[in-house]
């Protein structure tokens, strides 16, 4: 029987490859096994030596670990982009977030939010600064841990305005989206895959990659709150 490859990656793209794996499995006879944990601990792991076949994250750390030759030179591929959700417990009231001035006075009146500590919490950080708020809300700010959704914050009452990813909203149970940030202040992150040096199976992380951005993975990709990258 063949071995699996093996792919890690960041939370957000957990649901894509959760319906592609096993998608990609019965139509080529490849297995192939994910982890999805947080992109501070992927980095880490990459950067110790663990052996992987293909890393999943966003495309600037996915150049980032190609620089840093824990990646083939040359092997990014871009497969999804995602948008900034926003996101609260579900039932409870619903701010407008229709434009940046709606969605900066929903910060200010939030009893408790939160952010990842992926690209969108770091995009956040710098929009709150531009704002001039972040000393106002930093009392309130409940940061989720590598490897928790916001959601999951958010289902439980421990915060009530959330933002993430729209793929790592959108499956949770207890929430209500929404929507998107308004265009003026979104962020489309892109996420990339990249040839772990480790690997010794080139040729199937690269038939892998062809599948990951052929017509059949479409669905998928919308299913789970992204959008093709090319």
């Amino acid at each position: 029987m063949t071995a699996p490859l093996k792919i890690i990656s960041s939370m957000a793209t957990k649901e894509l490859l959760a319906i592609l794996c096993p998608q990609y499995a019965l139509s080529s006879a490849t297995p192939v096994t994910f982890e999805a944990i947080g992109g501070v601990e992927v980095n880490r792991r990459i950067r110790a030596g663990e052996a992987v076949d293909m890393v999943l994250l966003a495309a600037n750390a996915i150049d980032t670990l190609i620089a840093e030759r824990h990646l083939v030179a040359g092997s990014r591929v871009d497969i999804v982009k995602s948008g900034i959700a926003v996101a609260v417990r579900a039932g409870s009231t619903r701010p407008d977030i229709g434009s940046e001035e709606a969605v900066r006075r929903a910060v200010l009146a939030a009893r408790k939010l939160s952010y990842s500590s992926g690209p969108s919490g770091v995009y956040l950080e710098k929009l709150f600064e531009r704002w001039g708020v972040t000393a106002e809300i930093k009392p309130r700010l409940v940061l989720a841990p590598p490897g928790m959704p916001v959601g999951a914050l958010l289902a439980k009452g421990e915060a009530d305005l959330g933002f993430q990813q729209l793929s790592e909203l959108k499956h949770l149970p207890g929430l209500d989206i929404l929507g998107p940030l308004p265009p003026a202040i979104q962020l489309i992150t892109t996420f990339a895959a990249g040839l772990s040096v480790t690997s010794t199976r080139t040729a199937a992380v690269l038939t892998l990659l062809d599948y990951m951005n052929s017509p059949a993975a479409l669905k998928a990709k919308q299913e789970s709150g992204m959008e093709p990258a090319k």
